[in-house]
C-alpha cells in the first residue's frame, strides 16, 4: 500500500489561511554579497544591488576570500556601494594569513572610504578541513579582532553565530561562550550561519539568552538552487540539510525556472516560520543573485520604499 498524507491533517491544511495573507511588512532585511572575480560579475553584482536597493536595506555586506584573497574587490565594492547606491554597507575582515598592523591598515582605509560598519569574523585557512593557524603577529581569534577593530575606530561590528554549533567548536556550549566573548568584546550583533529548520533558530535563541546574549541575533537565510552545492557550504560551518531537500529537487537540474520557484518556496516557508516566532529582521545570503531575495522579502510583506537611488 501507498503511503499517504494524514487526510484530516490536510483538509486542516487546505481551510487555514494563506501563510503570507495580511502580512504588515514589518521586517527589516540585509543582504550578503560576494565580491565579483571577473567584469561580468561585477556588472551581475550591480544589478543585484540595484534590485535590492528600493527596499532600503538595513545594511547590506561584502565577503572577504580565504586569507585576503580578494581584499581589494571587496574593499572596491563595498566603497562602490556606499558611493553610487547610497547604501549602508558592511566589509568582511578576517583574522587570516594578515598581522595586526596589516588588519589596521585595512580598516582605516574602510574608514576613510567611508565604511562604519565591519563583519568582523576569524576565518578559516584555504584548504578544506585545514585547521585555523592564526598569524604570528596576527589577532588569534574573532573576539581579539572585535577589540582591536573598536580600538581603530568606533565601527559597528556583527560577528557570526553557528545554531547547529561551528566545527571547531568542543561542544555547543563551548560555541556559546566563543560568541558571548565577541560580542562582550564590543560586538553589536550576531548573524547566523543558515539553516533550514525554524526550531533550530529559536533553540539556539532561547540557549543565548541563557548564556546572557541579549544582543540581536539575525537568522542567516540560505536560498538553495543546488543541493549539492549548499552540502559543500554546510559542510564548513555545521549546518545540515534535510534529506526532503533532495527529494524537492529531484529531476530539476535541467529546469532552472523550476528550481528557482522551489528554492523560493522553501526559504520563504522558512522566513515564514520565523515571522511566526518573532523574528523581524532577517539576512539573506544572496550568492550575488536579488530574485530570489526581493521575491522572499516580497511575500513577507515588504515593498520597494523607493527608486533606485
Amino acid at each position: 500500500m501507498t503511503d499517504t498524507l494524514d487526510p484530516i491533517h490536510e483538509a486542516q491544511t487546505a481551510a487555514d489561511t494563506p501563510l503570507f495573507s495580511g502580512l504588515p511588512g514589518d521586517i527589516e532585511a540585509s543582504f550578503e554579497f560576494f565580491p565579483p572575480k571577473t567584469e561580468k560579475m561585477e556588472i551581475k553584482l550591480w544589478d543585484a544591488v540595484q534590485e535590492l536597493a528600493p527596499l532600503e536595506p538595513s545594511f547590506v555586506s561584502v565577503t572577504y576570500g580565504a586569507g585576503g584573497s580578494t581584499r581589494e574587490r571587496t574593499h572596491n565594492t563595498v566603497a562602490r556601494i556606499i558611493r553610487e547606491a547610497h547604501l549602508p554597507a558592511a566589509a568582511h575582515l578576517t583574522c587570516v594569513a594578515a598581522s595586526k598592523d596589516e588588519i589596521r591598515e585595512v580598516a582605516e582605509q574602510y574608514w576613510e572610504a567611508g565604511v562604519r560598519h565591519i563583519v568582523a569574523l576569524r576565518g578559516d585557512a584555504g584548504e578544506p578541513g585545514a585547521p585555523f593557524e592564526p598569524h604570528p603577529e596576527g589577532y588569534r581569534n574573532a573576539a581579539e579582532l572585535v577589540a582591536g577593530l573598536k580600538g581603530i575606530a568606533d565601527f559597528e561590528i556583527s560577528v557570526a553565530a553557528y545554531p547547529e554549533t561551528h566545527p571547531d567548536a568542543d561542544c555547543p556550549q563551548a560555541d556559546l561562550d566563543n560568541l558571548k566573548r565577541k560580542l562582550d568584546a564590543g560586538a553589536t550583533r550576531a548573524i547566523s550561519q543558515f539553516f533550514f529548520s525554524a526550531d533550530t533558530f529559536f533553540r539556539f535563541r532561547d540557549e543565548a539568552a541563557k548564556n546572557g546574549i541579549d544582543a540581536p541575533i539575525l537568522p542567516g537565510i540560505l536560498p538553495v538552487t543546488n543541493v549539492a552545492q549548499a552540502r559543500k557550504f554546510a559542510g564548513a560551518c555545521g549546518a545540515e540539510i534535510p534529506q526532503w531537500m533532495d527529494g524537492l529537487f529531484e529531476g530539476l537540474d535541467e529546469r532552472p525556472a523550476a528550481r528557482q520557484l522551489v528554492a523560493a518556496t522553501v526559504a520563504a516557508e522558512l522566513c515564514r516560520r520565523l515571522y511566526a516566532g518573532g523574528v523581524r529582521n532577517f539576512h539573506f545570503y544572496t550568492l550575488n543573485r536579488a530574485d530570489l531575495a526581493y521575491a522572499i522579502c516580497h511575500m513577507l510583506g515588504m515593498r520597494p520604499k523607493g527608486d533606485v537611488r
